[in-house]
């Protein structure tokens, strides 16, 4: 199938703005969940735009510079940790693609969202499993929403030095867990996650920063 099969089959039902939806960060331990919206041209001229996961890092680098540059609109949504440990990720993960939606110029009227479920818009809308790999516009918002949060966790790392954020972007490794362990969890520390709220001592770094 093509990756354009998704857009070109919503464009011949009458949909003329399309934009794919993705999120990075449901795993990670610490920091927030990012989402990307994004609105393709039908001539894009950038090739090799999938799921941002299989890119490596000087790819990913430049395709993100590349989609910005002929994207018609990218639209950006966070939801901090706080957030994350009071909804849980998965309704935190739909508000942030929600959200990214909404930063959109111009609205789309039609959205094709990775994954299962549908977003709380009245935008017309369809799930895609696996999407990222199916679309060039949710591969698009794949690689903008990855590296938008990598950029976060690395500034995080200068903030709450000794969790090694700059490496591990906040995910589940053996150093990030023994750094919990020894420092107690920071304020970007998702509590309600395995590993960071269950009997860790309360971090120094708690009355530095407010998230």
């Amino acid at each position: 199938m093509s990756r354009w099969a998704l857009e070109k089959r919503a464009r011949r039902e009458g949909f003329s703005v399309i934009a794919g939806l993705d999120e990075a960060g449901r795993g990670p331990l610490a920091g927030p969940v990012v989402a990307a919206a994004v609105i393709l041209p039908e001539k894009f001229p950038v090739r090799g735009v999938k799921d941002s996961k299989v890119l490596p890092l000087a790819v990913r680098e430049r395709l993100y510079e590349d989609i910005y540059r002929h994207a018609l609109a990218v639209g950006i949504g966070i939801v901090d940790p706080i957030e994350i440990d009071r909804v849980n990720i998965l309704r935190a993960s739909l508000t942030a693609m929600l959200w990214a939606v909404q930063d959109l110029s111009p609205q789309p009227d039609f959205l094709l969202v990775d994954g299962n479920q549908k977003i709380a818009s009245q935008i017309p809308q369809q799930p895609v499993a696996k999407g990222d790999f199916k679309s060039v516009s949710i591969g698009a918002a794949s690689i903008v929403a990855k590296v938008t949060r990598d950029r976060l966790m690395e500034r995080y790392d200068y903030e709450f030095p000794g969790f090694g954020f700059a490496r591990h972007k906040g995910y589940a490794t053996k150093q990030h867990r023994e750094a919990i362990r020894q420092l107690g969890p920071c304020p970007i520390h998702r509590k309600s996650f395995n590993g960071v709220g269950a009997g860790a001592q309360l971090s120094l770094f708690v009355d530095q920063v407010e998230v």
